[in-house]
């Protein structure tokens, strides 16, 4: 078994769509990056790759090739699956926290944890999702950026 730890923040910008985790959001501000921005993705992503020995997703993705340009972050997350699957491993479970001062997460948990369980094709019990404020600390806690944690368990066989 191998643990993998993801990361990423992105800024937010009034007027942009935003999307956590697969799941378009309402809000009045979106998060900026090459692609959707999907900071619920890319550090799901990271996890994997780095559960895996794979690398980071600038590596694999990098925001340099216009190929990733505006791309729905679940290709991402999809294209990792592909190798980690191609190498032997499945994922024994995922956890993400989600770090953002508005809008309010918790009602939208559930449908993250769904996306995220049908992207994996894994079983919704081995996805766990948390929400937590900046406690307007910060530039999470100001409303200037969006911040998501992820850790992945894979296992070999």
């Amino acid at each position: 078994m191998r643990v993998g730890i993801g990361h990423d923040t992105h800024r937010l910008e009034k007027g942009r769509p935003l999307i956590l985790g697969g799941v378009r959001i309402e809000h009045s501000h979106g998060l900026v990056g090459h692609s959707d921005a999907d900071v619920v993705l890319h550090a799901l992503t990271d996890a994997l790759l780095g559960a895996a020995g794979f690398g980071d997703i600038g590596d694999a993705y990098p925001d340099t090739d216009a190929t990733y340009k505006d791309r729905d972050s679940s290709f991402f997350v999809r294209d990792t699956m592909k190798r980690l699957n191609q190498a032997g491993w499945k994922i024994v479970n995922v956890d993400v926290i989600i770090f953002a001062q508005k809008p309010k997460l918790g009602a939208l948990k559930g449908a993250i944890r769904k996306n995220l369980a049908d992207l994996l094709g894994i079983a919704m019990g081995v996805v766990n999702i948390k929400a937590k404020t900046g406690e307007c600390v910060g530039p999470i806690g100001r409303e200037e950026a969006i911040s998501c944690q992820a850790a992945a368990l894979i296992d070999h066989g």
